[in-house]
């Protein structure tokens, strides 16, 4: 199974093949800044383009092209909707855009100022769940525009990443505070305060045998919760490796992607690799 994953430095997309060849695709704008890439409903991945206000499209042979957003967007996490079309957070904007496969784009301002939108992901309710880092909110969007807010109950959490628990639960982390966070469809929510409150936890991903994975960006670790609340960590063997994104493949195997310009594999017991 191939993983794809963004050059944010380099302006670019790479693709990792299962045998750890690599190829890369040059986006011609080293400005670009691609942060985040997620599989789209036409079989094509898509991701945003923070740099130059852009929503980029790659088939998975290489062919390109680009969508453009309003002038000043920051378009941050990038997400497949329930509607097939492409949801984004806008982080300098205060909106979440929708991009349809054919390009068209509609933008819904959020009742915030300054609150950075930051990461997005499908909920389990035909609607759309999103981090505001400096609001302090997870917040829900529907696929009308209406939204509503959920302020977090610890001040200046810092929420960034966000994804769907095998639960029906939304998991997410609050990089400021050290810790992990939970919201239920209905907004009951819970937090988990990590063993080290300054690992800032960046990424995290539902583990297909519940609970989540997540990037200790500060701790040079991969970390893991269950269902349960219980937290378990792995320490990386390169130091300072700054783990950002995450993702889980088929075989459940965990692979995280590091500031360094590498990518770290984590093989849990009970995997075909561990």
């Amino acid at each position: 199974m191939r993983s794809w994953l963004t050059l944010v430095h380099a302006g670019g997309i790479a693709r990792l093949d299962p045998d750890g060849a690599t190829r890369t695709y040059s986006l011609g704008s080293a400005g670009s800044r691609p942060l985040i890439i997620t599989a789209g409903s036409d079989d094509a991945l898509w991701f945003t383009r923070s740099g130059d206000d852009r929503i980029g499209r790659i088939t998975v042979d290489g062919e390109q092209r680009t969508v453009a957003l309003p002038a000043g967007t920051g378009p941050g996490g990038i997400a497949a909707g329930p509607d097939g079309a492409l949801w984004y957070a806008g982080m300098t904007s205060d909106t979440i855009g929708r991009v349809d496969t054919d390009g068209g784009v509609t933008s819904y301002p959020l009742p915030v100022t300054g609150g950075l939108a930051s990461m997005i992901t499908t909920g389990p309710d035909e609607a759309l769940w999103f981090t505001l880092n400096q609001a302090n909110a997870i917040g829900r969007i529907d696929l009308a525009g209406a939204v509503t807010l959920h302020p977090l109950p610890t001040g200046n959490a810092g929420p960034v990443g966000i994804t769907l628990g095998g639960d029906g639960a939304l998991w997410f982390v609050e990089i400021a505070a050290g810790q992990l966070g939970r919201i239920t469809p209905d907004g009951r929510l819970d937090e988990f305060p990590l063993p080290n409150r300054s690992a800032r936890p960046h990424a995290i991903v539902a583990d297909p045998a519940g609970g989540a994975w997540f990037t200790e960006w500060g701790a040079n670790r991969i970390g893991h919760i269950d269902l349960a609340g219980r937290i378990d960590g792995y320490d990386l063997p390169t130091p300072d490796a700054e783990p950002h994104g995450i993702t889980v493949t088929g075989d459940g195997s965990v692979w995280a992607a590091l500031e360094t310009g590498a990518v770290a594999q984590l093989s849990p017991p009970g995997t075909s690799e561990g």
